[in-house]
């Protein structure tokens, strides 16, 4: 791909596999039997025959992760609704494990969203965390995914919706005939936050409890009653929830609206979430843990404490990134992702950035951050090329658009995904969207095209695989006195990588003589060093040693 150039100072580790060509016998004159020494031989044939492999960088949660909404994804029953076969069958699109390959996305982790049974199309509501939803599929089929997906050395996520149930929960049956029967002995009767209709707390939402003169708590919608957290029986049923998945193989979980679990109390849903994440990693030491706290940092930062979570101000149509690829000043962005890591490394020494430009509650970046232009690939390169663990959501890698537009409803951010293969998977109940909008093309299409965005994105991923120090290393801003450029050097391992982004449509020319030679590019146009002028390229960022 053209565009991207890196220079680092010192040799790059760790950035690809080898075949050993040291005979295998010849330590300390070791004499091996015929037989064994037969055996050895075609092992070593079939793995020098065998394809290259995805590189062991990702020994932790340092990893690119991808967004799959189950049930616009990819349908293997021909219902229209995607479900977990579908994710199966399109896994050597996520990843093959070839580092070199030309048609896999090559991401480390995957995040579902909730799989759990549910009477929406969303599943934000389970009616029981034990069950997989019958259109997405079965437990047998969660387990083979898994397993898929820890033979690429990929993390498998679940997105637990904790703070609230579905109405039609079993739960929530108990608790409503308890409060009607005033049996105040229902071990149910306190599984939900409640109150009398004259003493309801402000600043939260109430829904009337029927055949009470009781509310209870209601803050998404009446049918998802709120969770009371007070009650450690209620804690205990989620710690299981939770536990029993982990028992299955999975990796970690992404929580959903984590601040609502006391709504407008943040130290009541802190000390939770100190509470829970501290007994999930009595369980699982290495555990990736993501929460959604949909608010600006000094909110967030609270959270981060205890988990890491994602980051609201780089996103979005008015987050820094799409700012800067505006024409805003690059140098804005480059100083809050220095500020940002120092920050967050400070409240908690093992949390990472979570990077991001859309998830399913937005609008798709390809409405602000154009195709067309270029926009879209140097905005990729913003957050790919940056530190932590950033999350693609399915279909961003071919400029995917939705939005919810005067019809108001998140099923136009989460259409099916656009595979131009014959995939039967449609779009959400309630969508609205004029596919006509969907100009960037398909999967298959972008697939034969070397300079689409869907190969670009794939390159950067290999390039994050490649230069480990890009996710891990510490970051410090250079000053190119320019402000549509931001650079960084990243010291890790006691070497130091250089990273530049060119966020204009105009090539830009540095003068200096600090680096050696251009290691790699990524971007839409070429990039050149000459000692004492480095050239980038629009919409182009640059690697330098």
């Amino acid at each position: 791909m053209k565009g991207l150039i890196i220079f680092t100072e010192g040799e790059v580790n760790g950035a690809w596999d080898k075949t050993d060509d040291t005979p295998l016998n010849s330590a300390g004159g070791l004499i091996m039997k015929k037989k064994l020494c037969a055996l050895l031989l075609i092992l070593l044939i079939c793995v020098s025959c065998s394809s290259k492999k995805t590189p062991d960088t990702t020994d932790d949660n340092y990893r690119v992760f991808y967004q799959i909404f189950v049930g616009s994804f990819s349908d293997s029953n021909g219902d229209g609704i995607g479900d977990l076969r579908g994710i199966i069958n399109r896994i050597d699109y996520l990843n093959d494990g070839n580092v070199d390959s030309k048609s896999s996305l090559g991401v480390q982790g995957i995040w579902l969203t909730p799989i759990f049974k549910s009477p929406s199309y969303h599943k934000y509501d389970a009616s029981d965390y034990y069950v997989i939803d019958p259109a997405f599929g079965t437990q047998d089929d969660l387990d083979e995914l898994i397993r898929l997906c820890h033979e690429r050395n990929m993390l498998v996520i679940l997105d637990l919706a904790i703070n609230h149930t579905a109405g039609d929960h079993e739960w929530f049956k108990q608790f409503t005939m308890a409060h009607q029967n005033n049996d105040t002995e229902n071990k149910y009767y306190d599984y939900y936050v409640y109150a009398l209709k004259d003493e309801k707390p402000v600043n939260r939402s109430f829904c009337d409890l029927n055949g009470t003169a009781e509310t209870y708590e209601c803050n998404f919608s009446y049918t998802m009653p709120e969770l009371n957290f007070d009650n450690q029986d209620v804690r205990n049923e989620v710690l299981d929830i939770a536990a029993y998945y982990l028992a299955k193989g999975v990796d970690g979980f992404r929580f959903d609206a984590a601040k609502y679990v006391y709504l407008n109390n943040n130290p009541a849903s802190t000390d939770f979430w100190k509470w829970y994440s501290n007994e999930l990693r009595k369980i699982k030491k290495d555990i990736y843990l993501v929460g959604e706290v949909w608010s600006g940092d000094g909110e967030t930062d609270l959270y981060v404490k205890e988990m890491n979570c994602f980051n609201f101000t780089v996103s979005g149509a008015d987050g820094l990134i799409a700012k800067a690829v505006a024409g805003g000043n690059a140098d804005t962005y480059a100083k809050y992702v220095v500020t940002y890591q120092d920050k967050i490394r400070k409240l908690n020494p093992d949390a990472m950035p979570i990077y991001f430009i859309a998830n399913h509650d937005m609008d798709r970046a390809a409405g602000y951050l154009a195709v067309i232009n270029g926009r879209a690939y140097i905005g990729a390169n913003l957050y790919l090329l940056a530190p932590g663990s950033p999350f693609v959501y399915y279909g961003e890698e071919i400029g995917m658009k939705g939005a919810r537009g005067s019809a108001n409803t998140d099923a136009n951010r989460r259409l099916a995904m656009l595979w131009g293969d014959g995939d039967s998977v449609k779009d959400p109940e309630g969508t609205t969207y004029d596919t006509a909008n969907q100009i960037n093309g398909t999967v298959s299409d972008q697939l034969q095209d070397k300079n689409s965005l869907l190969q670009h994105y794939m390159h950067l991923i290999r390039i994050r695989k490649n230069y480990p120090q890009i996710a891990r290393g510490t970051y410090t801003q250079l000053n190119l006195e320019n402000k549509n450029a931001c650079g960084f050097a990243i010291e890790y391992e006691e070497e130091t990588t250089y990273l530049i982004h060119n966020v204009s449509n105009t090539e830009l020319i540095i003068k200096t003589d600090m680096f050696k030679e251009i290691l790699e590019q990524a971007g839409l146009n070429e990039s050149s060093y000459t000692k004492g002028e480095l050239k980038i390229g629009p919409y182009t960022s640059v690697i330098l040693k």
